[in-house]
């Protein structure tokens, strides 16, 4: 049984983490089957928006398989936690729009996976959190720079020294996750959420996501030249020339991502 699906639906990608039986915890095959995925998808130009879920209905992912780490040698452990971060740094570098459809648990490198996302969509009463520090350990795969950059330094310090387990509710109002939805609705509301970024301009959403990101770790007026340099990419494109026409003849756009 392959560890890590891939579903195509024309421009969207919905990757799934496929160990239901150990609460999509990742092992050391899985994260090299996620990083594969995840490569491939950075060079597929069909592909406009990224989701990743859990498989079943119980958990996003409750991270690293604490089971196997048990029989991990030190060295082996190092190495684990290396591979996990570089692939969870390949998913936040995707140039596509990324969203996080936590269908359920979401603990320590679980978390870790959302946060590298660009959106988070939660079903509602969901737990979640960067519980490591009860481990005696701390979060190892980007939680402690992703998250205060997300949601502040204090509260961030304090989710991650007390690891706090929130609800999907509690999570939306600091900011953590961008919408909650009841499980009946789950699914309709993260494509609804898909449809939306999808019905824009391919290379115009890579292009903001590009800009957003980068300009982000500098100052402003770095930020306003990576802004501009994004913009002029844009400028030669066929898209740009169809959202033109359409507009004139009062019709929906067809972009091709060219």
């Amino acid at each position: 049984m392959d560890s890590i699906l891939l579903e195509i639906k024309e421009h969207l990608a919905i990757v799934t983490i496929n160990r239901k039986e150990a609460m999509n915890a990742f092992n050391y095959d899985t994260l090299a089957s996620l990083e594969s995925v995840v490569e491939s998808l950075r060079i597929n130009s069909d592909i406009r928006v990224v989701i990743f879920t859990g498989a079943g209905e119980k958990a996003f992912s409750v991270g690293a398989d604490l089971k196997e780490r048990k029989t991990l040698t030190e060295e082996q452990v190092r190495r684990n936690v290396y591979k996990i971060g570089e692939v969870f740094q390949a998913a936040s570098t995707l140039p596509q729009p990324t969203i996080a459809a936590m269908n359920g648990y979401a603990f320590g490198g679980g978390m870790e996976l959302a946060l590298a996302c660009d959106f988070r969509i939660a079903v509602n009463g969901t737990s979640m959190g960067l519980t490591e520090t009860s481990l005696a350990i701390i979060p190892g795969a980007g939680g402690t720079q992703r998250l205060p950059r997300l949601i502040g330094e204090s509260k961030a310090l304090e989710l991650i020294l007390t690891a706090k387990r929130l609800s999907a509710e509690e999570a939306v109002e600091i900011g953590l996750v961008t919408k909650s939805v009841t499980k009946e609705r789950f699914w309709e509301e993260v494509n609804s959420f898909a449809e939306k970024i999808l019905a824009n301009g391919p290379i115009a959403l890579q292009q903001a996501k590009f800009a957003v990101k980068n300009g982000m770790n500098t100052d402003l007026q770095t930020g306003l030249q990576i802004e501009r340099k994004a913009y002029e990419l844009t400028i030669p494109t066929e898209d740009r020339v169809e959202a033109l026409l359409a507009f004139g003849e009062k019709r929906k756009p067809e972009f091709k991502g060219k």
